[in-house]
């Protein structure tokens, strides 16, 4: 009974963060599966072994981390999954703009978020390059995006996990002026699905600068998937969450943001 109770309370997450309780939780799991398997463990029992080291070497990598660092990285994950669900809901999307090759940008306003603007493309790249030059290459954004000026990782976390300061381009006419971006970035991959969700953040290194305006975007998120009829080409899904602060109209950002994706 004392270990079901165990199970039990670390499935609470404000009980899951309190010192020691996910660790003696294991403790009792592993004494009970011991027990339980005897000489000659079963395929279950073996298997739940295999999970229960998994789990112990998940809380062993997180008490490696600050508390600071487990924020940033409980943050990332909170942004990777609020864009997922954004993208999971097919209702509600209307068509933002259409480029010269067919290709839409859709959005549609939330509740608590804004408006929000998702494109859909299929890209004659392996996701696997898509996803080096988004992630491995992130600091040489810069040299390719004509909308980005500069990408500087503030703070690594892990596999997973990072801090960035982004600089945006001026636009044509100068028509939105210099913006600045902190955000904490979830890079995952799930089989051979890639995602690179973000949202915005602070960092004690990269403070509020005089005479650009500070921009505050999220949930975004960058989807990448084989094509099921073509696996070096990739099904490229972005969600744009942005809010460029100041006093632009907001027809005028909507057309920006929506031109910018494409």
């Amino acid at each position: 009974p004392a270990t079901f109770k165990l199970c039990a309370g670390i499935s609470y997450r404000h009980m899951r963060n309190m010192t020691g309780l996910r660790k003696n939780a294991l403790v009792a799991i592993h004494h009970e599966l011991n027990r339980l398997a005897g000489p000659g463990p079963s395929n279950w029992i073996s298997q739940v072994h295999r999970r229960s080291s998994l789990l112990s070497s998940r809380i062993e990598e997180e008490q490696r981390y600050s508390e600071e660092e487990m924020s940033y990285v409980k943050q990332g994950e909170n942004a990777l999954q609020k864009a997922i669900n954004i993208l999971g809901e097919q209702d509600g999307w209307t068509i933002e703009t259409v480029a010269a090759n067919g290709d839409k940008v859709l959005s549609k306003v939330l509740p608590d978020i804004g408006k929000v603007f998702k494109l859909e493309v299929m890209l004659e790249q392996h996701p696997d390059t898509l996803y080096e030059e988004l992630v491995g290459n992130m600091e040489q954004m810069g040299e390719w995006n004509p909308n980005v000026k500069q990408v500087k990782i503030l703070q690594k976390i892990g596999q997973d996990t990072m801090v960035t300061h982004e600089v945006s381009a001026e636009t044509p006419g100068n028509v939105v002026g210099p913006r600045d971006l902190v955000s904490v970035r979830c890079a995952k991959r799930r089989g051979s699905t890639c995602f690179l969700a973000g949202m915005s953040t602070q960092h004690a290194k990269m403070p509020e600068q005089r005479g650009v305006v500070r921009a505050e975007n999220g949930p975004t998120c960058i989807v990448m998937k084989p094509c099921a009829e073509d696996p070096n080409k990739t099904k490229f899904t972005w969600l744009l969450s942005i809010d460029l602060k100041g006093w632009i109209p907001k027809t005028i950002i909507n057309k920006v943001l929506s031109q910018t994706q494409v």
